[in-house]
């Protein structure tokens, strides 16, 4: 079983920046690719962009490619999203997710289909 906790996020005005971090408990997810989602109110829950287990590979939805940056740490466990020059329409929940072991070291998935595990999500609010 695999336990996904984000944090880092909070209020913050247009143009600014937030680091969202996901930690990974039980088994351990150096193995999975990983990838944060994002959903607004009333609108159903996207990409972000998402990560190969090495690391090396990654992703972004057109949206924030380029103002957004996934990395990983060494050991693969925790997983961090930068989020530079936010706009009102970044509000949302943000979800860490995590696939199941086995993927190649180059793979990554922008489909939430690919991943099985979920955390619960913090809160972004930018402020126009």
């Amino acid at each position: 079983q695999v336990q996904l906790v984000e944090s880092g996020g909070g209020l913050v005005q247009a143009g600014g920046s937030l680091r969202l971090s996901c930690a990974a408990s039980g088994r351990t997810v150096s193995n999975y690719a990983m990838g944060w989602f994002r959903q607004a109110p009333g609108k159903e829950r996207e990409v972000v962009g998402g990560i190969s287990w090495s690391g090396r590979y990654s992703d972004y939805a057109p949206s924030v490619k380029g103002r957004f940056t996934i990395s990983r740490d060494n050991a693969g466990n925790t997983m961090y999203l930068q989020m530079n020059s936010l706009q009102p329409e970044d509000t949302a929940v943000y979800y860490c997710a995590a696939g199941p072991p086995g993927y190649s070291s180059s793979y990554y998935s922008l489909s939430g289909r690919a991943y099985q595990y979920w955390g619960r999500g913090t809160q972004v609010t930018v402020s126009s």
